[in-house]
This record gives C-alpha cells, sequence and structure tokens, in this order.
C-alpha cells in the first residue's frame, strides 16, 4: 500500500511516501534565492510521490530564521524554478510549503529592521538564528512582536495569494499552507495566545479566519484539489499551548477545508507518539471529517509504520521528515527494508554540501 500511486482529480503521485517540509537554511539571506545546490538537494530525493519543500517566506517579515529560500518577488521564482524543473527531470512531484513565521523571529532577519508580527505583543519564549558579527548564525532570543493591525491581516492573506501565484510561476505542482509548528496561522489558532477581541479573535471561528481567508486566496490562484494545509494537534513547538479542546478543533477546521475541496490535509505529530495509536480519536475524527488525502507525519522512520496508518483508513500518504535527509532513496531502502543512514545534526542548518548533498545512495 506504501508503494501504490495516489491520484485525485489534479495530481498523480508516483508512491504514498511524501519528503516532509524541513528547514536547511541553504540560501543566502540578503536575497533568499535557492539556488543550485538546493536543486541538487531536492532532485536527489525526487522517488518520493511528493515532496513538500521546506517553508517558504511569503514575504520578508514573514521570515524567522536566517537563510530560508523565499518566494515574494521573480527572482525568487526563478530560482524556484531550477528546483522544480529538477525534480520533475527526475519523475517527482513537489509542492511550495508557504510560510509566515509570526512571532518566531527577530527584526535582525528583516530589511527595514521591522518587528515579528503577531496575533498580539507576546513575544515567543523560544530562539531563532540570525546573522552573527562573523558571518555566521548566531542563536538568540525572538523578538518582541507587534500586534498585527486588521489593515496588515489584510496584507498578510494578499502575500500568501502572491506566493501562490509566484508558486504556480515557478513550476510547482502545489502549495500548502503552513498552518501549524506556533508559527502565524498557528499562533492566531491558539487561544492561550490570541487574547484579541475583534473578528480574528475569540471564538474558534474567528480565530481560524486568517487561516480560513489564506486558504481562499490561495484557492483563487491554485487548484484546491493542488492545496495542502498543515496542522499540529497537540503541538507545542515555539512555546505554544496544547489546544484545550483538540477534538473539537482540529475536526472543524477539517470540515471547512473539506467544504472548500482542499486537497490534502497534513497532520504533524510532534511526539510521534499518538498518531501511530490505532485507539486514539483523532485521526478518525479528522477522517470523518474530512474527504480529500490525509498526510500523516511523525516518527514514521519503517515502511511498517506507514503501513498499519493506511490501512487502518487513518491517513491516504505518510510524511518522513529527518530520515530522507540522510538517505535521498528512502523509498527504495524501505521497499528492501535497508539499513538506514544516521543524520549529522550538526549540518541540519547552513552550510554547503556536506550533510545536504553528499549523503550516498544504496
Amino acid at each position: 500500500m506504501l508503494f501504490d500511486s495516489y491520484a485525485n482529480s489534479a495530481i498523480q503521485l508516483a508512491n504514498r511516501i511524501a519528503v516532509a517540509p524541513m528547514t536547511r537554511c541553504r540560501a543566502d539571506h540578503r536575497d533568499a534565492v535557492p539556488n543550485d545546490l538546493m536543486a541538487e538537494y531536492y532532485r536527489q530525493r525526487a522517488s518520493a510521490g511528493l515532496i513538500v519543500s521546506e517553508g517558504v517566506p511569503v514575504s520578508d517579515r514573514a521570515r524567522g530564521y536566517l537563510n530560508t529560500p523565499a518566494l515574494w518577488n521573480e527572482a525568487q521564482a526563478a530560482g524556484w524554478k531550477k528546483v522544480t524543473d529538477a525534480v520533475h527531470a527526475a519523475g517527482g512531484r513537489i509542492f511550495a510549503q508557504l510560510w509566515h513565521c509570526g512571532r518566531v523571529s527577530h527584526a535582525a532577519l528583516h530589511a527595514d529592521g521591522s518587528a515579528p508580527a503577531g496575533p498580539s505583543i507576546k513575544p515567543a519564549a523560544t530562539q531563532t538564528m540570525i546573522p552573527g558579527p562573523d558571518g555566521q548564525f548566531m542563536l538568540v532570543d525572538c523578538g518582541q512582536p507587534q500586534a498585527l493591525s486588521i489593515q496588515e491581516i489584510r496584507g498578510v492573506v494578499a502575500e500568501f495569494a502572491g506566493a501562490a501565484k509566484l508558486a504556480m510561476q515557478a513550476g510547482f505542482d502545489g502549495v500548502e499552507i503552513h498552518g501549524a509548528n506556533g508559527y502565524l496561522l498557528d499562533q492566531f489558532r491558539c487561544p492561550a495566545l490570541n487574547k484579541r477581541n475583534d473578528a480574528y479573535g475569540g471564538s474558534l471561528a474567528n480565530r481560524y479566519r486568517l487561516l480560513l481567508e489564506v486558504a481562499d486566496a490561495v484557492a483563487a490562484e491554485v487548484a484546491p484539489e493542488r492545496i495542502a494545509v498543515r496542522q499540529s494537534p497537540y503541538g507545542m513547538a515555539n512555546d505554544m499551548i496544547v489546544d484545550p479542546e483538540p477534538l473539537r478543533t482540529y475536526p472543524w477546521l477539517a470540515r471547512e477545508l473539506n467544504r472548500r475541496g482542499i486537497g490534502f490535509l497534513h497532520i504533524n505529530c510532534q511526539t510521534t507518539d499518538w498518531i501511530h495509536d490505532a485507539a486514539h480519536s483523532m485521526m478518525p475524527a479528522l477522517r470523518d471529517a474530512f474527504h480529500g488525502a490525509i498526510i500523516a507525519c511523525g516518527g514514521f522512520n519503517t515502511a511498517a509504520a506507514g503501513e498499519a496508518v493506511l490501512a487502518r483508513g487513518h491517513a491516504d500518504l505518510i510524511g518522513i521528515g529527518r530520515p530522507f535527509i540522510s538517505n535521498p532513496d528512502l523509498v527504495e531502502r524501505l521497499r528492501r527494508d535497508a539499513p538506514l543512514a544516521q543524520w549529522d545534526t550538526a549540518t541540519f542548518y547552513g552550510g554547503g554540501e556536506r550533510g545536504y548533498t553528499d549523503y550516498p545512495t544504496l
């Protein structure tokens, strides 16, 4: 089942394995243009049914880390075209993950020195990477955010739509809206953080209003069947608080996305446990609410683990992250039940070929 093809009305995938989005920080922060090294990295992993790119900031202020490739101008789109061409030449399919880091950021990352944006002024109790005095990155506490005004929120929606349009120009097969892991759209969802008293705060519908406005704006540029939305139930990354009503919150959003004909719902289990539990209620609840493809992600290091979730009907595709870093031919290794190479955490973020494009195949 894991190696069977998948298709909806807009796209066909060679197998049910997806490369999960992973920040790798190999671009030049000054222009955020994808380079030839990145094209080779993604080409090497094109045997997956679907690649979801690393997070792609939709504007300068959307950036939250150093050296992340972006997608808000023509030069960046041209750089990504080299990536998508390489993936397609190798028989793969690739989505751009559209990203706004929100309060998980620092003014030093923004060309105009603007403060991070958020639903409120509460800073994120986490760290990020900014340029250091020696030209290398340094870890610092995230900066003090400014609460987005209604006008600025409308601007964020337009930025996502503009990035989606550029993604199609760059040859991507679709896009994923990053609504997970404590970044801007997830920050608006979080009732412990979002204390707004306007149309974007309070009720569940209001807290998800921004994400759904983004989804509608992106769907005006990209066929809904080619859109994925990522969520992280029970997630605490980047100073999030576990949602008080997860079995109400995430199925509610799933139903809204299903009503819009969104093609993919990408569920990230940060703790890599409950998503594998056949008795846990979350995945069946999402399956009932959403009739497109569900991507399950979190701790899938063997073919058997992926097959089990697919066999239960809880998901249609399996997203795999870190094993794809050190095993560019992971699909074949899983097919053969071959040993997996171990990754080098020291080379995850930034640098050159080492720990990026130099991992051997079988």
